[in-house]
């Protein structure tokens, strides 16, 4: 069992942190005789999960929810982890998507002065797109109506 402040050591985070991931059920410290919290060590790894996934721009929300299928009284196994890479994959997978999208639209923009608008990507005569929702939707995948 690790302390609070062990766990802070290991994880690089700090201790505040680690006790909002706590209240957000992202770690269920035990507590001994005298009141303090103590972790398991398979909590480097759920933290380090969490310090991750957040990198990689999902919301503390969202890795709760998919946190709260690993045991609560075991160290995950990687079958665990596994699941729960499945459930990240297809929404990786969409933002690799779009962040290609962009990059080869974008190759496009840089320096264009804008000399053909009816082919950029950009251009939204009377606002369109708004149609469509936010942002820069033809960027993002949506095609102008012909």
């Amino acid at each position: 069992m690790l302390t609070i402040g062990q766990l802070a050591d290991r994880t690089g985070l700090a201790v505040s942190a680690i006790r909002y991931y706590e209240e957000l059920g992202l770690v269920r410290p035990g507590r001994n005789a005298g009141g303090q919290r103590r972790f398991l060590r398979s909590d480097i790894r759920r933290l380090s999960f969490v310090m991750i996934a957040q990198k990689f721009g999902f919301s503390l929300p969202q890795i709760a929810e998919v946190m709260a299928g690993l045991p609560k009284g075991r160290t995950p196994t990687k079958a665990d982890w596994a699941r729960i890479g499945k459930q990240f994959r297809a929404e990786l997978d969409a933002r690799i998507e779009t962040l290609r999208r962009l990059r080869d639209n974008l190759d496009g923009c840089i320096g264009c002065g804008c000399l053909s608008l009816p082919n950029c990507k950009l251009y939204n005569p009377e606002d369109r797109a708004q149609a469509k929702g936010p942002g820069p939707r033809y960027l993002m995948g949506d095609r102008p109506e012909s």
